[in-house]
């Protein structure tokens, strides 16, 4: 081959090279749908239906990863929808496909040259299906495996139903769509991935600002179904919802097509964002922020504070020394919370001004000097060390691989923490029996028991050798299952009764606590409470 030739094909090479990477980005009509091109090295080109927003195709390096009888959309489809697309240069070249119905305002935006879709919700009600959710439904042969939950939330090749429509039976485990949540204050990304090119395509959310719960609300993010592995970013859910729904901007979240490994939300910038023209954008000028310290968190637990209102919800970790800073927030009054870890103990308010750095301190006062006689498990928030809360959040309460719920027995000073249950079921180990001796009889004692969630109305109550102690209220009622689909996380009532002098004595003491309530139920969708700590003191 001639000089002239090499020249002329290293030129045609490159050309195609450069038009394969940056040419192709746009967009085209046909057939009732925007195909959108995003110009990437890696290429991903998908189309957005014109009439209802449904994501009918999604190519990535060319491999088609849509499942094809159900499409990637809002909720579970708008149904129909006023759909528009515009380019868009700013800072970079945009595209921005906008739908939009009478109560909500879809956003879909591609960066030039960028592998990914810039997503952003903004609702003024809240979906009549009851969860405001995005799902990616894609190919299980191309994309079976989940990060980071492993086989957990696989459900494909089911062979029975342990409860609804929802948890169910692989290879003797119980599965579940719910098992694959992570705390909102953990988030980092959740993927599906697979394929011998080990394509992933992930969901990062660098805030949920808008969503409810608070910073250790989980759903769920993941499910290989069998026909179809769902990529999920749960922005409103009745799942175990603990304060109203917020109305607003929610996003951006980013779904990303990566060869690459998996992405960190910690990577992500979206300043660009307010670019496109989003209803409900603030930018960091119209945002302030909180500084400050907190104390009174007991030694070796983590101390995080917690902003909320009607309208956002924010949350920051403490450093070792109690210091903290809040993310960027809408301007507004908040009440402000500390916890340790989970387990709340100061609450104030705070108002925050746009383009101000407000400093405001917070004080815990739980963690007060008191004559303790005995205390089982933590004020963390958790069931931390209890029985089978090593294993809860991944699979059902039924699972042969958890131990024996009891009835259990709980003796001071020699049982294992282990043994003592995480949750009562009502039907399956009510009551749980503590025993303890004492070396005098001490008088007037107080029992606390901290409690993380009920389900059905149930609320502790207890026997002190004989003495049958009062029946609490029923707790504010969250309707929705917990425990059995992972969740352990509702309003934390904490109950205090108080022991008269006379009731306990020197020497053997036995307390038992059981579950009551109103409702009734079989086997562990019985009533139920979950455990946080146990303190007997004066």
């Amino acid at each position: 081959m001639g000089l002239k030739s090499v020249f002329q094909l290293a030129v045609f090479s490159l050309l195609s090279f450069v038009s394969g990477v940056y040419a192709a980005f746009g967009y085209t009509s046909s057939g009732g749908t925007y195909i959108i091109d995003a110009g990437s090295a890696n290429p991903l080109v998908f189309s957005v239906s014109q009439s209802n927003c449904d994501v009918r195709s999604i190519k990535y390096r060319g491999t088609e990863l849509q499942y094809g009888s159900q499409f990637t959309h809002i909720n579970s489809g708008l149904g129909s929808a006023t759909v528009s697309i515009s380019q868009i240069n700013g800072s970079n070249k945009y595209i921005k496909v906008t739908c939009v119905t009478s109560t909500l305002t879809h956003y879909i935006v591609v960066r030039e040259g960028d592998s990914s879709m810039f997503l952003a919700t903004y609702i003024t009600a809240q979906p009549s299906i009851g969860e405001l959710r995005w799902i990616a439904r894609l190919l299980p042969d191309k994309l079976p495996g989940e990060h980071p939950y492993g086989a957990v939330s696989n459900t494909q090749r089911s062979t029975s139903t342990v409860e609804g429509s929802d948890v169910f039976v692989v290879d003797g485990q119980t599965r579940s769509k719910f098992y694959s949540s992570t705390r909102f204050i953990d988030e980092d990304s959740h993927c599906v991935f697979g394929g011998s090119d080990l394509m992933h395509v992930c969901i990062m959310t660098p805030q949920q600002e808008s969503s409810s719960g608070g910073p250790f609300f989980r759903d769920i993010n993941s499910n290989n179904a069998g026909a179809s592995t769902n990529l999920y970013n749960y922005m409103n859910s009745g799942h175990v919802q603990t304060e109203p729904y917020r109305m607003g901007l929610h996003g951006p979240y980013i779904m990303q097509f990566s060869r690459s490994g998996i992405p960190s939300v910690r990577n992500v910038d979206v300043s660009w964002f307010g670019e496109v023209g989003v209803t409900g954008w603030i930018p960091a000028s119209g945002r302030g922020r909180v500084t400050g310290t907190a104390s009174g968190v007991q030694n070796g637990m983590e101390g995080v504070v917690h902003w909320f209102n009607s309208a956002a919800q924010y949350w920051a970790r403490t450093s070792s020394n109690g210091a903290f800073t809040s993310p960027l927030m809408k301007p507004g009054t908040y009440t402000m919370v500390l916890y340790q870890t989970e387990f709340k103990i100061a609450t104030s308010s705070v108002t925050v001004t746009a383009g101000q750095t407000r400093s405001q301190n917070i004080a815990g006062t739980f963690n007060t000097s008191r004559n303790t006689l005995w205390q089982i498990g933590q004020y963390d928030g958790q069931p931390t060390g209890f029985r089978n809360a090593d294993k809860f959040l991944r699979m059902h309460p039924s699972d042969s691989r958890m131990s024996s719920w009891g009835p259990l027995t709980y003796t001071v000073g020699s049982s294992p923490l282990s043994d003592f249950p995480m949750a009562v079921f009502q039907s399956v180990n009510n009551p749980v029996t503590i025993r303890f001796n004492l070396g005098s009889a001490p008088g007037a004692a107080t029992l606390r028991i901290a409690t993380t969630l009920s389900f059905a109305g149930s609320r502790p109550q207890i026997n002190v050798n004989g003495w049958a102690g009062p029946a609490p209220s029923a707790p504010a009622k969250i309707d929705s299952r917990g425990v059995t689909r992972g969740a352990y996380r509702g309003h934390g009532e904490v109950y205090t009764v108080a022991i008269p002098a006379g009731r306990l004595v020197a020497g053997t003491n036995t307390i038992t606590i059981s579950s009551i309530s109103g409702s009734s139920g079989t086997t562990f969708l019985s009533p139920n409470f979950i455990f946080d700590a146990v303190e007997l003191f004066q």
